[in-house]
């Protein structure tokens, strides 16, 4: 198994991603290798300096060009195809990598993945999408929660049928609970937007629809998957981050609030394009980039874009 790691993605970048891979050498499992993109000279210099041996399961793919978080995403990937971006989407298109992991500029990620690995067969919009806390180690995840701002009803449904695909085949849960976040509980609710998607999952034969979901049933599990467009989802995301912020500088390492801190979590899995896409926060730290290593193990062990491709085309 070959993970691409993106050693200049992030605000801290090459420094972080390349400790969060000497962190993950500790339990990495035997069959998985993983290849720094990246400005090669700065990456020995790195390594060197924290005593990374760069030697197997640790390799170099270079790329001598850097996407910054400013630039905008569908001219970048056009400008710079050196970049350590473009580099690893395209390795990955090539196979010859099993995932890619990246925090550095998102929507330079999302258009690289889409034009560069296209979609999966069926799939219309992939989602990215964020796992979200509920009792003891269980996590939900929200999709859409910023790939997709303007969406049509039939995208909702897709978010569900990918965020249903991810919580079976990777996190292991049989028959997941699909809802849709609304701002009240019966079917006449919301936006039109809304109310035309709860239709359509409703008669959906692959989607298990548990119906709307209010924002404080979040924190009680009532769903495995809860749709929403882009735009919502991504306030929704960022909220959450900013009360992990809050609450940590007067609840100290107390064990339900780090069960929000995004380190622990990881990245975002971009789910529905032609390769496994690992997303992190641009402030990632060492400790999330070992988890989002983690992440993307999970994810090529459980075979998921397959998975996704057989669901799509049963459906067809």
């Amino acid at each position: 198994m070959r993970i691409g790691l993106d050693a200049f993605g992030g605000d801290y970048a090459p420094e972080n991603p390349i400790r969060g891979l000497q962190l993950a050498l500790a339990d990495l499992p035997a069959e998985v290798e993983v290849w720094l993109i990246g400005k090669e000279t700065e990456i020995r210099q790195v390594a060197a300096r924290i005593g990374l041996p760069l030697r197997d399961p640790v390799h170099i793919l270079p790329a001598d060009e850097v996407i910054e978080m400013d630039e905008n995403p569908a001219r970048s990937i056009v400008q710079k195809p050196n970049s350590s971006i473009v580099v690893g989407i395209q390795a990955l298109k090539e196979k010859k990598l099993d995932a890619f992991v990246s925090a550095g500029n998102t929507g330079a990620i999302v258009a690289a993945s889409v034009l560069r690995l296209g979609n999966l067969p069926g799939v219309s919009r992939p989602t990215l999408g964020a796992f979200y806390p509920y009792n003891d180690m269980r996590y939900s995840i929200i999709c859409d929660v910023g790939a997709n701002v303007d969406c049509k009803p039939e995208h909702l449904v897709q978010f569900a049928q990918l965020g249903s695909v991810y919580m079976r085949e990777v996190m292991g849960i049989a028959r997941p609970r699909v809802a849709l976040l609304n701002i009240g509980e019966e079917p006449s609710k919301g936006n039109v937007l809304v109310q035309h998607a709860y239709a359509l999952l409703q008669q959906h034969p692959d989607i298990y629809f548990v119906g709307n979901a209010e924002g404080r049933v979040l924190t009680r599990g009532f769903a495995d998957v809860y749709v929403v467009d882009g735009f919502v989802g991504n306030i929704l995301l960022k909220f959450g981050e900013s009360l992990y912020e809050l609450l940590r500088e007067k609840v100290a390492h107390h064990p339900i609030l780090e069960r929000l801190n995004y380190e622990n979590i990881g990245g975002l899995p971009f789910i529905g394009a032609q390769g496994n896409v690992i997303i992190g926060h641009g402030i990632s730290s060492p400790k999330a980039f070992r988890n989002m290593l983690r992440v993307a193990i999970a994810t090529v062990r459980a075979r998921l874009t397959e998975k996704i491709a057989l669901a799509f085309q049963a459906h067809a």
